[in-house]
């Protein structure tokens, strides 16, 4: 594993916001022609691992900002706004760093909150293609003789594993529990391919990892069956980060949709208007856009809080509330991402289809990100906590 270069250590909320938005202004700029040519943000990504942004998360006491979930999910919106794949690539980094938070050792935590405060990156190998459902996980953690371990299996939808300098694995042991074994991308066994050809998220490099036989010293796995044993806010902080991409790439896609009809769209001609920006059906049409994105913002903000709050003061309860806040902004920013996304090409008129124009990429990531588990479910959950007071499932997908 090679070292990264020295990466800058943020102090508080506010410089994480401000790196945040310097960042999502540089990554705007370039990212319609890198979705367009399938150009992977090599590039981009050592801006973020040296801005420090990536390390925001680890607590105080280990050197780090210890931000709140208001200030990560702030910081994803921004970025998603600017590049909906880019943004994606950070989410499974932020999700393990939260493992070691809660089943890290001291000794573990230790370690590895300074190599993300080095600019390490976590990947992740989670997904596996071909099982009963998304929670049967065959790839196997074998016990070696030495107390090690050896770890055997394929996964497939592994974003940011091309680009990291860990890959968590969630694998079962013998005893069928799942743990994480955290894995160097340059480990002997392991094989990151390049094989995702979604047709949205393009640049996420979200291909298949293979692990043969894969050596992992003992103090590299966590249990993380443990953290699904007694409240918790792993599904709630990761579903927060997609709720934050999905408001972060409708707002990206409202913006340039307006920015679009104020300096390129020609009026209908019975408008009577000299320009589309003072159409009135036109006009009607951005408020409503622009009204269902501040509702998926607000129920963003409302979701975070609920995640602080449990976090402060972590019990049953205020775990099911956090997990309730999130599905509820989760399941509407979905449909906002993927109503204004199409609704740019509506509002933008015929050129905006132009394929050199790539405009459909807001679309594309929108519909492709939000298939990552059915928004359907957690309105189930809604619901049944509405009318029967049952409180959500504590899986890692709520």
């Amino acid at each position: 594993m090679t070292a990264p270069a020295p990466a800058h250590v943020i102090a508080d909320d506010a410089e994480a916001l401000a790196v945040a938005a310097r960042l999502a202004a540089e990554f705007r700029t370039g990212a319609a022609a890198r979705d367009a040519g399938r150009r992977l943000p090599r590039a981009e990504l050592d801006r973020l691992s040296a801005s420090g942004l990536l390390a925001v998360t680890v607590p105080a006491e280990h050197g780090g900002a210890g931000v709140p979930a208001r200030t990560l999910a702030e910081i994803f919106r921004r970025l998603a706004m600017a590049d909906g794949s880019l943004a994606q690539i950070p989410q499974s980094h932020f999700v393990y760093v939260n493992v070691i938070r809660r089943q890290g050792t001291p000794e573990q935590q230790k370690f590895f909150y300074a190599e993300v405060l080095a600019g390490r990156r976590f990947g992740n190998a989670q997904s596996e293609a071909g099982t009963k459902h998304v929670q049967d996980i065959r790839t196997r953690l074998t016990a070696a003789p030495d107390g090690s371990y050896v770890l055997t299996g394929v996964k497939h939808y592994s974003t940011g594993a091309l680009f990291a300098d860990w890959i968590p694995v969630l694998a079962r042991a013998e005893d069928d529990n799942l743990h994480v074994a955290y894995v160097p991308r340059d480990a002997p066994g392991v094989t990151v391919v390049d094989d995702w050809d979604g047709m949205g998220q393009r640049t996420t490099a979200s291909g298949t990892v293979r692990l043969d036989a894969v050596p992992v010293p003992a103090d590299r796995v966590l249990p993380h069956h443990l953290t699904f044993q007694g409240p918790q806010l792993h599904g709630a902080v990761a579903q927060l980060l997609h709720a934050a991409i999905d408001t972060g790439i409708a707002g990206g896609a409202l913006e340039e949709a307006a920015e679009f009809v104020r300096t390129k769209s020609r009026p209908w001609f019975e408008s009577g208007f000299d320009t589309a920006a003072e159409d009135p059906l036109l006009i009607q049409r951005f408020g409503e856009l622009d009204l269902r994105l501040r509702a998926s913002r607000a129920l963003l903000a409302e979701a975070a809080r609920a995640v602080d709050a449990a976090t402060a003061d972590l019990t049953d309860e205020t775990a099911a509330e956090a997990s309730l806040a999130v599905a509820a902004a989760k399941a509407h920013s979905g449909d906002t991402a993927v109503e204004i996304t199409s609704a740019l090409f509506e509002v933008a008129g015929t050129r905006s289809a132009l394929d050199s124009l790539n405009l459909h990429r807001h679309w594309r990531d929108a519909r492709t990100h939000t298939l990552h588990d059915p928004a359907r479910w957690k309105i189930q959950h809604l619901g049944r906590h509405v009318l029967t007071r049952t409180p959500p499932p504590p899986h890692g997908l709520l």
